[in-house]
């Protein structure tokens, strides 16, 4: 009988736990139904910042037009970097060779020649013409070292658009452009508080109105 009895104290004892372990996963689950949700961001409604904008055009060019999300505008930036640095290093190649053959030309050392790779075939240089050639080469090395210069502030000058572009497009991202924007232009009356005659007091004109 002892035996019997320690057995049926020892079930609830069971039950009783049982019990509890199922109310803390119940209290469990609908505690974590309570946690707020945070909302999906809507990509829609996102503006960007001038000043994020304006850096990052700054630090890494093209880096404003991606910020902005205006990535069609990526050909047009890389486009211009690549084309000036193309330019200046064109020209300055061609720069460096005319002034090579102008200093051989000049030099009157017969083991320096390196101005017969501009010459025609069949062509040479004597007393005769040698004045002649002197002028092309020295006009023409001036020419590229001149072009190399432009290409230098043209690409300066990209690069500058392009911040401005970063930035100016930021901003106008947050101008307004709803419907409450109008001009309305109607006729009005317009009273000369000056005049001592009530007949010409008042006159007809137009009112321009901006609302905003």
């Amino acid at each position: 009988m002892v035996g019997n009895g320690a057995a049926w104290a020892q079930e609830p004892l069971e039950n009783d736990s049982l019990t509890q372990v199922v109310n803390n996963e119940m209290s469990i689950l609908i505690d974590s139904t309570r946690i707020p949700k945070i909302p999906a961001k809507d990509m829609n409604l996102w503006r960007p910042d001038p000043k994020r904008a304006l850096w990052l055009a700054l630090v890494i060019p093209g880096g404003g037009q991606i910020y902005n999300r205006k990535y069609w505008k990526l050909p047009l930036v890389y486009g211009g970097f690549l084309g000036c640095l193309y330019a200046m290093n064109w020209n300055n190649t061609m720069y460096k060779d005319y002034s090579q053959a102008y200093l051989d030309l000049m030099d009157n050392d017969p083991g320096t020649q390196s101005y017969n790779q501009f010459l025609h075939l069949g062509n040479t240089i004597n007393d005769s013409n040698k004045e002649r050639f002197v002028t092309l080469f020295k006009k023409r090395k001036d020419r590229y070292r001149r072009w190399r210069d432009m290409s230098f502030f043209v690409l300066v000058g990209v690069y500058a658009l392009s911040v401005v572009d970063a930035y100016v497009d930021a901003e106008l991202s947050v101008f307004d452009i709803s419907k409450d924007l109008s001009l309305k232009i109607e006729p009005t009356i317009l009273n000369d508080h000056t005049s001592n005659n009530p007949l010409n007091s008042a006159s007809l004109g137009v009112q321009c109105s901006l609302n905003f």
